[in-house]
């Protein structure tokens, strides 16, 4: 394998075993990023969906949204079921270009009707909200969920857990929420250990809850906590909630 100064010819990524690859996302991300461009850049369609995410994130190359979705269109094009998703969420969020619901919406079925569980919860979430064009449908919004939760997808098992407990489309089965809710928490989803924690307190396992709700902050969003906050709160563990969820100021909205 070339060091770090020298370039990746067609011979050098033709010639790279699993195991050398696993040896390069292990070091530095800058030398991954090179492997990966120089395959993307001669038909790996795995490469370019994974360039496209790296040009997003910024990492091992500077971020660059616009070349980014370029890069999942690309894969997308070649029947990448994750690219094709990512398109969506490039236009859902605006990254690289101005956002498009309608267009996300596009993207996120056809991910969906080819079985891929990410498409499948993000194109339930704009049945569940009537976004980008789609009519809103709670119901057929569930059924998607549900497909992607027998899938393993943890967090569409979570959302069926909230659908459950709150008694929304199906009658409420607090039973079936406190299952999701243990699948999409052990599934490593910082919403399911939340929602699990705060069932296990309401079923005084205070020790197993806090074991759960410690572990939200690491991966949450700002705008998750917030919302953990006030529940909490309002179930009467406002000494609890201080001490685990600190209130922080809502962030400014980010520049388009």
């Amino acid at each position: 394998m070339p060091d770090s100064a020298t370039p990746y010819t067609a011979a050098d990524i033709a010639a790279t075993t699993p195991e050398q690859l696993a040896e390069l996302r292990a070091g530095p991300p800058e030398r991954y990023a090179a492997w990966i461009r120089t395959a993307a850049e001669l038909g790996l369609v795995e490469a370019q969906a994974i360039l496209g995410q790296m040009l997003l994130d910024g990492a091992g190359v500077p971020r660059d949204e616009a070349e980014g979705l370029a890069w999942f269109k690309r894969a997308a094009h070649a029947d990448h079921l994750m690219a094709i998703n990512m398109v969506g969420r490039c236009y859902e969020n605006g990254w690289g270009v101005p956002p498009d619901d309608v267009v996300a919406a596009y993207w996120f079925r056809l991910a969906a009707d080819r079985g891929l569980d990410w498409g499948m919860y993000n194109y339930a979430h704009m049945l569940n909200s009537g976004r980008g064009g789609v009519p809103r449908d709670r119901a057929a919004a569930l059924a998607l969920y549900r497909r992607a939760a027998e899938a393993g997808h943890a967090k569409s098992i979570g959302v069926v857990g909230r659908f459950h407990e709150e008694g929304d489309v199906v009658p409420r089965d607090l039973e079936q929420a406190f299952d999701c809710y243990r699948r999409c928490a052990e599934g490593g989803d910082f919403r399911g250990m939340f929602h699990y924690g705060r069932l296990l307190l309401a079923r005084g396992r205070r020790d197993e809850a806090l074991g759960w709700l410690r572990r939200v902050p690491a991966t949450s969003t700002p705008a998750f906590l917030r919302t953990a906050h006030e529940m909490l709160a309002e179930a009467g563990e406002g000494e609890l909630t201080e001490a685990l969820y600190p209130q922080q100021p809502a962030a400014a909205p980010a520049a388009q």
